[in-house]
């Protein structure tokens, strides 16, 4: 059976303090690499991409690339290690060369940058400079994208996209991997402010930017995990079908499990939705295959 390659994961060495106050009440410990693994054979999967918490408006303590390395070092075979940097880091400067930082990572093994959760807008400047390193360097760059500054965490973009749209066009060469609800709630056309900070319903009347951007971007690819991604494709099955289709070569599987009571309350859908597709003769095998573990593999250069 097919293993699949999960493009989206988090874990720490130890169990940080969790957070009960405010809106994170209900915030549970993140899981380490022990629980991960355990997650892993339950659902299939043969390792995951490890991608570190550094930024100010994760909900956790700050997270540093080497103990990444390290978990990676610890359980050979499991993972595959990204690389984080806050474009605020280096004296908060627009001039920083984040090129020398990413170039020290990727002679560490590190395979992309992200999850980039800074809650500053596409167009910032600092933001900038670090998507230009990237590029520079070949890393793709996975980022959580949000609806709006302030009491929350990710890029923050208009209904629409037009500031990832611009940095679509500014950075061709730069793959970006898009994730979180207000990313995926973006497959439908005009999701409104509330549906881009959940989990819209409903079948796809009408397609939105993401399709329609990654139509016309090919640096575009989609990153399947957590709530946001399986919901996008489980919404409307007739159309993940067509969608998972088009885009084989530009989407993968991802889980965002974070901890064990969330996998608990919440577990991945996303695994058993596809092979299901795969066993109706909704989507081919060729199909599934990539989705599952073919553009990891290829994107990531995983091949040996």
């Amino acid at each position: 059976m097919t293993k699949y390659i999960d493009i989206h994961g988090h874990c720490v060495q130890e169990h940080y303090v969790p957070y009960k106050d405010g809106w994170l009440k209900g915030c549970h410990q993140i899981s380490n690499p022990d629980e991960m693994i355990e997650f892993y054979e339950r659902h299939g999967v043969e390792k995951g991409v490890i991608l570190p918490l550094c930024n100010a408006e994760n909900t956790m303590q700050s997270q540093s690339n080497e103990e990444v390395l390290n978990i990676v070092k610890m359980h050979p075979g499991r993972f595959i290690p990204f690389c984080n940097v806050d474009p605020r880091n280096m004296m908060n400067n627009m001039t920083s060369d984040f090129g020398r930082t990413l170039r020290w990572y990727r002679d560490k093994g590190c395979r992309g940058l992200g999850e980039l959760c800074c809650n500053l807008r596409f167009g910032d400047d600092r933001l900038q400079a670090l998507f230009k390193a990237a590029e520079e360097v070949g890393f793709p760059v996975t980022f959580h994208m949000a609806p709006f500054q302030g009491n929350n965490y990710g890029l923050v973009d208009l209904q629409g996209m037009p500031g990832l749209e611009t940095c679509l066009q500014r950075f061709p060469k730069l793959k970006f991997f898009g994730h979180s609800q207000a990313f995926w709630a973006e497959i439908g056309a005009k999701p409104k402010t509330s549906e881009r900070f959940a989990y819209p319903q409903g079948l796809i009347r009408e397609e939105g930017a993401v399709p329609l951007f990654m139509r016309k971007y090919p640096n575009l690819y989609g990153d399947l995990s957590a709530g946001s991604g399986s919901n996008a494709l489980m919404r409307d099955r007739a159309y993940a079908a067509k969608f998972l289709t088009e885009f084989q070569d530009r989407l993968m599987f991802g889980m965002d499990i974070c901890s064990p009571e969330g996998e608990r309350k919440n577990p991945n859908k996303l695994s058993a939705f596809l092979r299901d597709l795969l066993a109706k003769g909704e989507i081919s095998e060729t199909v599934f295959n990539k989705v599952a573990r073919g553009n990891a593999v290829r994107l990531l250069g995983l091949e040996g």
